[in-house]
């Protein structure tokens, strides 16, 4: 796989900045456009190299400042027909599939985590179908609403967040869950409240919900289950695989439980109330733990730049460009 960095850099940087790209592994073309950047004012550097080598790339030019100086954007091109790219992706130690580019993890994942009007349309529309295949036994609107659930954005973005200390996104990810659930909860109480006096379903529907008992039964496997969907879940934003998030959505129970939490209330069921809250917290905490899991796990294995190979590149950054 390969990608195209885009680099906007002040003159005196990109004598360095080309070296920098000259003497990474996977490189397979650099262009420079003296001039050609007109705010801010500056050269414009563009680079081929294999997705596997832009961490390393992106970690020198975060030494040189570049991105305060100047900016970076990674492209991803549909199709590159090369010899030498194809040659490069070959040089290049590693797989691309399995490339983890840290910055483009946390934009993705701050971008899923706000706390937005369509976020929270989402998870009260599905919290409302939840509740209504809880009190009709419907196991397909149960999956329905599973499907619709926004929640795993915010999780995956508190996780990275927690790997990588970024508070900002930490705070718009706990905000957006901390918000969010008690709302969407809040509105499916309320439509179940209204509900039961119009005739809609009977007081005691959740006494007949057989295909439903394993939401407010938590177990062992409540636990494995959101551990599973966790790394599947993390696997799949850092290969760029959205379609097996699919699977990870209809494979854990939070938007049913938070949905039996509002309906259970309503109806006076507090034990099976604080049941489906048990099976909320399990499934929330185990799929943060096990994308915080998969996420040191590839910062483990991924080779980053020492520190004082940073120092070094500063140093000759300030110097003066002949």
């Amino acid at each position: 796989m390969i990608v195209q960095l885009r680099i906007c850099v002040p003159g005196e940087l990109s004598g360095i900045v080309v070296e920098s790209c000259e003497s990474q592994v996977g490189v397979a073309e650099i262009a420079l456009q003296k001039g050609a950047s007109v705010m801010p004012a500056g050269d414009v550097v563009q680079i081929m190299l294999a997705r596997e080598s832009v961490e390393g790339l992106v970690e020198k030019l975060h030494a040189l400042d570049v991105q305060k100086r100047g900016s970076i954007s990674v492209i991803m091109p549909d199709l590159v027909l090369s010899d030498r790219a194809d040659k490069a992706e070959a040089a290049a130690p590693g797989q691309g599939a399995d490339a983890v580019i840290w910055d483009e993890v946390s934009r993705q994942t701050g971008e899923d985590s706000r706390l937005t009007w369509s976020f929270l349309a989402f998870l009260i529309l599905a919290t409302q179908l939840a509740a209504i295949g809880i009190v009709t036994d419907s196991t397909i609107a149960i999956v329905g609403a599973m499907a619709v659930g926004p929640e795993f954005g915010p999780l995956a973005a508190l996780a990275v967040a927690l790997v990588r200390r970024e508070r900002r996104l930490g705070r718009d990810a706990a905000l957006a869950l901390g918000i969010g659930f008690p709302v969407a909860m809040l509105a499916a109480a309320l439509t179940a409240w209204l509900s039961v006096p119009l005739g809609l379903f009977p007081r005691d529907a959740l006494d007949h919900g057989s295909a439903v008992e394993f939401i407010y039964h938590p177990g062992p496997y409540s636990l494995i289950v959101a551990v599973l969907a966790g790394m599947a879940g993390m696997l799949s934003v850092i290969s760029r695989r959205s379609a097996a998030l699919i699977g990870v959505f209809i494979s854990v129970t939070t938007v049913p439980a938070a949905g039996y939490v509002a309906v259970a209330l309503v109806l006076g069921e507090y034990q099976k109330a604080a049941g489906s809250a048990l099976q909320l917290f399990l499934n929330l905490l185990g799929i943060v733990v096990a994308a915080v899991g998969v996420l040191l796990f590839y910062r483990l294995v991924t080779k980053r730049l020492s520190p004082d190979a940073a120092l070094q590149l500063r140093r000759r950054a300030v110097r003066p460009q002949r």
